[in-house]
């Protein structure tokens, strides 16, 4: 994936999550690295976890299959964005 295709995933990836779990703050303002749940973080809980598993299946077409894979995917935007691309084996999300 090209950086500037990259950047614009990343942004995509904000936007859905504040716009699904109904956040308050701009996506420019959540960090790559951040901590989707728990102190320091955007201050998910296990509800918006639900929202964004259907969220990501219907938007990118990854299907998140237990709770285990959850907890590793939904750890950040860089997590979920890495978790994607894997599972489109190599091809450009819409």
């Amino acid at each position: 994936m090209e950086q500037g295709n990259e950047i614009d995933f990343y942004d995509r990836v904000k936007k859905m999550i504040v716009k699904v779990v109904r956040l308050k703050i701009p996506p420019e303002s959540i960090k790559n690295t951040q901590p989707l749940f728990g102190a320091g973080g955007v201050g998910l809980d296990s509800l918006d976890a639900l929202e964004l598993v259907v969220a990501l299946e219907k938007e990118f077409g990854a299907r998140i299959p237990d709770a285990d894979v959850g907890r590793k995917v939904l750890v950040s935007v860089e997590t979920i964005v890495k978790f994607i691309e894997d599972n489109n084996s190599g091809k450009s999300p819409q």
